[in-house]
């Protein structure tokens, strides 16, 4: 299966804990930055309620999963 590539203002998830950030596995975010040529990523992660921003990292791919809202495709061969 090919995986997606991850975009600007992709809504994501965290893969891993990040106790030193106080975030944990799970936890949702939004890509607002594209670093190193796509090998890494700018995640904001933000008060629902509020709207205001509690932590901004750059992450790894391998640390984040983009979220889907809504049937996918999966081209299977």
């Amino acid at each position: 299966m090919e995986s997606k590539t991850i975009q600007l203002l992709d809504v994501v998830a965290l893969t891993v804990d990040l106790p030193q950030c106080n975030l944990q596995k799970g936890q949702v975010g939004t890509v607002v930055e594209i670093l190193a040529e796509g090998a890494a990523f700018e995640v904001e992660f933000s008060d629902p309620n509020t709207g205001q921003t509690y932590e901004s990292l750059g992450l790894r791919s391998e640390q984040i999963m983009v979220l889907h809202f809504e049937p996918v495709s999966l081209n299977r061969t």
